[in-house]
């Protein structure tokens, strides 16, 4: 038997072409966030006085995060500080096999493992993409190069570290029978009539996680040879602008 879905609702569903609009067009993430919650929200028929009930019952319950989030942020600062990035370079660039697609891809399987199965906080932008990751990818190019990165190839894995920890995550705990988003998906379902159990909701979630696996480590071994082209062009061109100068 088909249940009858034609009864939900897909006018608030409204919410999701907005912060798409709002990220394609470069706006405030923050501000994107508040509109899509506010226009989800009256697309449902919540009233103004339901919305400002729902937002101030979310602010009760998450009151703790800026603390939550401030003391790693602090350990963080205090050890490098002391250096962590320094030591990190070096350390990669005593591996004389590491490149940065080889790094970021173990760096990818590690975070995906970890997150299906909940550890979502061994990872993430200030604990671990700004003082390890991105300075041991780093090293690993300058190894490689002989001196250090101009700008614009340091800011360019920067941006390829900081998305090899998003791409981990988004399709690692998709994975987790207990993640939120799987319970939320459940419960819709439910509600429209459809009985689907987590477990099956979570075991979907591996083909998604593999293929996003397969592509991001493609991307990154094309990056390996992207910078490699990159790098030799800029030591030819400074080779030749030295023979000019001598």
């Amino acid at each position: 038997m088909v249940p009858d879905v034609s009864s939900v609702p897909l006018l608030p569903l409204i919410g999701v072409a907005v912060i798409v609009a709002g990220f394609v067009l470069r706006f405030n993430p923050m501000l994107v966030v508040v509109a899509t919650a506010l226009v989800t929200a009256a697309a449902a028929g919540f009233g103004p006085q339901k919305i400002l009930a729902v937002i101030g019952t979310g602010f009760m319950k998450t009151r703790n995060l800026p603390l939550i989030l401030l003391l790693p942020l602090a350990a963080i600062g205090l050890l490098e500080r002391h250096g962590l990035k320094q030591h990190a370079q070096d350390w990669i660039a005593r591996i004389q096999s590491a490149t940065v697609g080889r790094l970021l891809i173990v760096y990818l399987a590690a975070r995906q493992l970890s997150a299906a199965i909940g550890l979502t906080s061994l990872g993430g932008h200030p604990q671990m993409v700004r003082p390890l990751l991105a300075p041991m990818a780093e090293g690993a190019a300058e190894a490689r190069l002989g001196h250090a990165l101009p700008e614009a190839q340091r800011l360019k894995l920067r941006a390829y570290a900081a998305a090899t920890d998003n791409v981990g995550l988004f399709f690692g705990e998709d994975m987790f029978v207990a993640f939120g988003a799987i319970a939320l998906m459940t419960t819709f379902l439910r509600e429209a009539g459809i009985e689907v159990a987590p477990m099956q909701v979570a075991l979907w979630g591996i083909p998604t996680a593999v293929c996003a696996f397969c592509i991001h480590a493609w991307r990154l071994r094309r990056l390996d040879r992207q910078l490699t082209a990159e790098l030799s062009a800029i030591a030819a061109e400074r080779h030749a602008l030295a023979g000019k100068g001598a």
